[in-house]
């Protein structure tokens, strides 16, 4: 599928992908209503309407097992940025414990955090070009903050320690968001679910081919029923591209205030 469709607002893309379906659709009944003459009539007629149950159990099952793909990526998006936004919210809780200076660094660190990751990252991940580097610099310069200060007493030992975790949960939820960035479903799969469902056209167009209205009207229901299960699937494929997806608004959410 064009990578174009997938940016699309879910209406146009449903619009967008029932078109193409039912002009294939319309291809096909013309196709074989121009072929259902003489003796290819009467072959037509002899195929049995039994085997439109086998290929539309293989699609349905198909459909099924797409469908839990993309919703299994989209929760684990979802996850992800939740524990990123939950870590970023206990570093800057703990920030408090810290002198002032360090608490102000903290909280600017975490903020310019955010703020890259909302304004860079995220249309990156829409287009899935998002940069997932081994070593992050952002990420050494969290510890370094963490770590800048000799903790004084039981309180600041246990605020540095778990800030210390916090910051590896952030950034590891961070590195997680972007592989998932990358999720889609390949040409062949969707090569597959085309394959079948044009199988499926065929068979009934077929089946119907002594019947012109009643193979149109067949073909029309079939037709946007895969035109309604494939805009399900294309809506969710990208957890991070199109109308429906996950959002960096949790993250904003925990954008701290620079203090006077």
């Amino acid at each position: 599928m064009a990578d174009s469709v997938y940016h699309l607002p879910v209406v146009w893309m449903a619009v967008v992908v029932a078109a193409v379906t039912l002009l294939i659709s319309g291809a096909i009944y013309a196709s074989v209503f121009a072929l259902a003459t003489g003796e290819r009539a009467r072959a037509f007629k002899a195929v049995s309407p039994v085997m439109l149950t086998p290929l539309a159990v293989v699609f349905g099952l198909i459909v099924a097992f797409l469908a839990s793909q993309v919703w299994t990526d989209v929760q684990r998006a979802n996850d992800a940025v939740i524990r990123e936004a939950n870590a970023l919210r206990s570093v800057v809780v703990l920030a408090a414990y810290y002198p002032q200076e360090q608490e102000a660094r903290i909280r600017a660190f975490v903020r310019r955090h955010i703020e890259i990751a909302v304004n860079e990252e995220w249309p990156a991940m829409a287009k899935r070009r998002a940069n997932l580097p081994l070593i992050s610099a952002r990420y050494a310069e969290g510890l370094q903050l963490a770590l800048s200060v000799v903790p004084h007493g039981e309180a600041q030992s246990i605020a540095q320690r778990e800030m210390v975790s916090a910051l590896q949960s952030a950034f590891d939820a961070r590195r997680q968001r972007i592989i998932i960035s990358e999720s889609t479903i390949n040409w062949v799969k969707w090569s597959v679910v085309g394959l079948l469902a044009g199988l499926l056209l065929v068979t009934i167009a077929i089946i119907h081919s002594d019947n012109k209205a009643t193979a149109a009207i067949s073909m029309g229901i079939f037709s946007v029923a895969v035109a309604a299960s494939v805009v399900l699937i294309a809506s969710h494929n990208r957890p991070f591209t199109g109308e429906i997806s996950v959002g960096p608004g949790l993250l904003m959410q925990v954008l701290p205030e620079e203090k006077p």
